[in-house]
């Protein structure tokens, strides 16, 4: 078994190597394979030191094919590319829609794959993700009514469409934050190589209702599967779930059953999982091997089990194809496979080849498959389910069997999904008991039946067992300490828990196998150093075109702004903020500052206010503004306003009352913050007015090292006089890539840079942070610059960034 596993182990190392990678080598260096293999053949016998240098040559040659695989495969990627000169340009296209497309509030979102350019000189990557706009209905009187205004026509666009489209486009560009999601990882290992908008106004037409091929034909199948569970369930509890387990269309299932599904630790069952692929799969293989056995003609002509092993893959490859191909379902189609051989052949299959095998071939197909948490987490969750179950003596009753894999993998699984999301579920175990059986071997059959068979009732049916399962996981969440959440931990002692972990799940028999509970110990007990007294840790978030700042002291935390929202269920909170706080170790807010009640520095506060306690906050909302009336504490920001933590002043130096009547953005709150080393001024969204009224009441407190630029470098904000008032050492521009209001403004940078500070850009570097302290010098790094990927975007050439080294 060895010969086989550990050089795909090997294999899989090299491609992991690669992923790490801060930018690709050349592919010359795969001519050093020669040699390895030539000494690999010249150290051929028997005497154990050749044999010893033998392995470990395979072992070093089979990771070095690994990492030349995996940088071959990224080099041919990465050449079809957007060329920055293209970027925001009228482009005209023909292509097919090639994936179901996804409906939101105003928008359709597809991938598109580019078949023709027909703009002269236009260069465009083969396959690009879209967002198609509606027109919005304009009802005057709801709109002097205050109400939302909401699209009317959405455009009539289907998978497998042949369409002529001018769009525009950028490469792909992801916010960049500690702990946060890769967004450019994801497109590239979609091998989506640009991103943009149609423009519907140029022209967009229809080429062709139908191209035929067959991936076209599983969208136009998933279109179809979706059309019926709409039609039957409408906008029943649990139709989202439904959806999901039967076509793999997670977005379906609302954010806060996602919550519930998470801290029940059950999220991994809502979608085609592995799990589900294999019971559908044994599943058809019965049915196929007691059918096939009912006739002796089939009998003769092919063995009922080589039948039925045929059946079976089919079926996990139809299903698995219905999800989109995910690398759980991928692992299991694979597995399937190599059993299916195996049976057909008359071979026996030992597991732990057959997980090996799967593996080697999902790295083949897709290097990029380790960036994904869901890769480690299948593939470790079936070698764990192997390691207590597979080559017993004995075999116990399969209630224990199944009781023993549950609190393995339960074990196993912790420090990797501590390691990811900073959270386990402590009900995981009794949620897993009840909803795997149910989910796996009721609904997902039922809900297949529901969309085959044109009967309505098995699809109520299906639906029913599912809400009430999702009742009872209610109640389960809802408990106490339902999940446990903690900081990021060490990457080593991530490595020493897994240890732990696989050495309290070997066969009894084993000395001392309680001493892996110890290794446990680190990754739980080694938190993030706080700040030391009169220190303060401050982090600009890169939340695109926003603001979120982030103010750590000794013993207290504060959160300014919180970024924009993105849709109806995501937002700078739920996926920036929160993470954020949670992987620094930050478990409660002191304080909670909205500057003002444009969407793009309160859009997240609502997901802030319901993922952790925020003991006040403060805010230039109207009163009756749903915000605070939902803050467990509010007051308004008033100028004068002062307040120390741990040796460190905070002083609230706007607005005041006789700016009530302002325009927004001039209501902003302003927040001074001062150490013994140093000040930051967070003027929010500022105007010229805002900026005279400081100048003129208090300009003797404006003076700062650290500057977040006012209202995102606007040239309404700025003045060369609150510029020199300031005269700030270093300027931080929180902007979004390539934003629609074109800041920072060309005369606000030229402005900074001739007073000499040194100029961020949260788009260009992504999260910036400090550490301000008495006699330390004063460091700004970017996130971008301390992970650094080779697919990232390429930095702006017209940025500077400095180090300023002086005490301040």
């Amino acid at each position: 078994m060895c010969i086989v596993v550990i050089p795909i182990i090997a294999f899989a190392t090299g491609i992991w190597w690669l992923q790490q990678q801060a930018a690709l080598p050349a592919l010359t260096w795969a001519a050093a394979l020669i040699p390895g293999v030539l000494l690999i053949l010249l150290l051929r016998g028997e005497q154990p030191l050749r044999r010893v240098l033998r392995w470990l040559l395979i072992l070093l040659c089979c990771a070095a094919a690994g990492f030349i695989w995996a940088a071959a495969c990224a080099q041919w990627r990465l050449a079809d590319a957007l060329p920055a000169e293209w970027e925001g340009r009228d482009i005209t296209i023909t292509g097919v829609v090639s994936i179901l497309p996804q409906s939101y509030e105003r928008s359709l979102r597809f991938e598109f794959n580019v078949e023709q350019v027909l703009t002269p000189e236009a260069r465009v990557p083969q396959r690009i993700v879209l967002s198609w706009w509606g027109s919005v209905a304009r009802d005057e009187e709801a709109v002097m009514r205050g109400a939302v205004i909401r699209p009317a026509t959405l455009p009539d666009i289907h998978p497998g469409e042949r369409w002529q489209l001018t769009v525009r486009l950028k490469r792909p560009h992801g916010l960049a934050n500690p702990h946060g999601f890769d967004y450019e990882a994801w497109l590239l290992e979609r091998g989506i190589r640009a991103t943009g908008y149609v423009r519907p106004k140029s022209g967009a037409r229809r080429l062709q209702a139908m191209v035929h091929e067959p991936a076209y034909w599983v969208e136009v199948v998933r279109e179809r599967m979706r059309a019926r569970i709409q039609t039957v369930l409408g906008d029943a509890p649990a139709a989202g779930v439904i959806a999901a387990l039967a076509m793999g269309d997670q977005r379906a299932i609302p954010p806060e059953q996602w919550q519930v599904f998470t801290r029940t630790g059950v999220n991994h069952l809502m979608s085609i999982s592995g799990l589900h692929v294999t019971m559908l799969s044994g599943l058809v293989f019965a049915l196929m091997n007691f059918a096939w056995r009912r006739s002796a003609r089939l009998t003769l002509a092919l063995p009922a089990v080589k039948a039925a092993a045929v059946a079976g893959l089919l079926a996990a490859l139809a299903y698995a194809l219905l999800a989109g191909f995910a690398v759980p379902a991928q692992r299991t189609v694979f597995m399937l496979a190599v059993v299916a051989i195996a049976l057909w052949t008359g071979r026996a299959a030992a597991a732990g080849p057959v997980l090996a095998t799967a593996l080697l071939v999902v790295l083949i197909i897709d290097p990029w498959a380790v960036l994904a948490p869901g890769f480690w987490l299948s593939f470790g969750a079936v070698a764990i389910i192997m390691l207590v179950s597979v080559n017993r003596l004995r075999q116990p009753h399969w209630l224990v069997t199944w009781g023993r894999v549950q609190w393995a993998v339960t074990l196993a699984l912790v420090p990797a999904l501590l390691a990811m999301f900073q959270q386990v579920s402590l009900v995981s175990p009794l949620a897993n008991a009840l909803a795997i059986p149910l989910i796996s071997l009721v609904v997902v059959p039922l809900a297949l039946a529901g969309l085959v068979i044109p009967v309505d009732a098995v699809l109520h049916l299906s639906h029913w067992i599912m809400a009430w399962c999702a009742e009872a996981l209610q109640w389960l969440s809802a408990l106490p300490d339902a999940a446990w959440e903690q900081h990021a931990p060490p990457a080593w002692t991530v490595i020493v828990a897994m240890a732990g972990a696989v050495w309290l799940l070997l066969p009894r028999g084993f000395p001392a196998r309680w001493i892996g509970a110890f290794a446990f110990l680190p990754m739980l007990l080694i938190t993030p150093a706080p700040p030391k007294e009169g220190m303060l840790r401050l982090t600009v978030l890169d939340v695109g075109q926003g603001l979120a700042v982030v103010a750590q002291t000794q013993h207290h935390a504060l959160l300014f702004d919180t970024g924009p929202a993105f849709g109806p269920s995501a937002d700078s909170g739920n996926r920036i903020i929160v993470p954020y706080l949670r992987a620094a170790g930050i478990k409660r807010l002191d304080r909670m500052i909205i500057s003002h009640d444009d969407l793009d520095h309160s859009g997240g506060a609502l997901s802030v206010l319901q993922a952790l306690p925020v003991a006040e906050v403060l805010s230039s909302l109207p009163d009756l503004d749903p915000l605070v009336l939902l803050a467990p504490y509010e007051q308004r920001c008033r100028g004068g306003h002062q307040w120390i933590w741990d040796g460190v002043r905070f002083d609230m130096l706007a607005p005041d009352a006789a700016e009530d009547a302002a325009k927004p953005n001039d209501r902003s709150c302003v927040l001074k913050i001062t150490t013994a080393g140093g000040s930051v001024l967070i003027p929010a969204d500022i105007e010229r007015r805002g900026e005279r009224a400081l100048l003129t009441a208090i300009p003797e407190l404006l003076r700062s090292d650290v500057l977040i630029a006012p209202h995102h470098g606007s040239k309404t904000s700025s003045s060369a006089e609150f510029v020199q008032a300031v005269a700030p050492r270093a300027v931080i521009f929180p902007v979004g890539y390539r934003n629609r209001f074109g800041h920072p403004h060309v005369d606000v940078v030229a402005r900074y840079r001739q007073l000499g500070s040194a100029l961020y850009r949260t788009d260009d570097g992504g999260a910036i942070g400090f550490e301000m302290q008495a006699g330390k010098p004063l460091v700004l790094s970017r996130y971008r610059d301390r992970y650094v990927r080779y697919w990232h975007a390429p930095r702006e050439s017209g940025v500077v960034e400095e180090l300023l080294q002086g005490i301040w």
